[in-house]
């Protein structure tokens, strides 16, 4: 299927260079804080949760925030 607007950069490209932006500014940049906050309520929710472990957690705890972060 072809893109609508191909001009236009995709979610994916938008997280990647958000968290490009991230890696060079540190806690600098904006979205660093809710991103480091998205870690650990993930991490959290891994270690409550049975199913889970809290690195899984975290890395989709992060994921998840870069994502809501990376959004226009």
């Amino acid at each position: 299927m072809a893109r609508p607007n191909p001009e236009e950069p995709t979610l994916f490209e938008r997280t990647i260079e958000e968290a490009k932006a991230i890696g060079r500014q540190g806690l600098a940049h904006p979205s660093a804080k809710p991103v480091l906050i998205g870690c650990a309520i993930g991490a959290m929710a891994g270690a409550l949760l049975p199913l889970l472990n809290w690195p899984l957690g975290l890395l989709a705890g992060g994921v998840i925030a870069l994502i809501f972060q990376a959004k226009p």
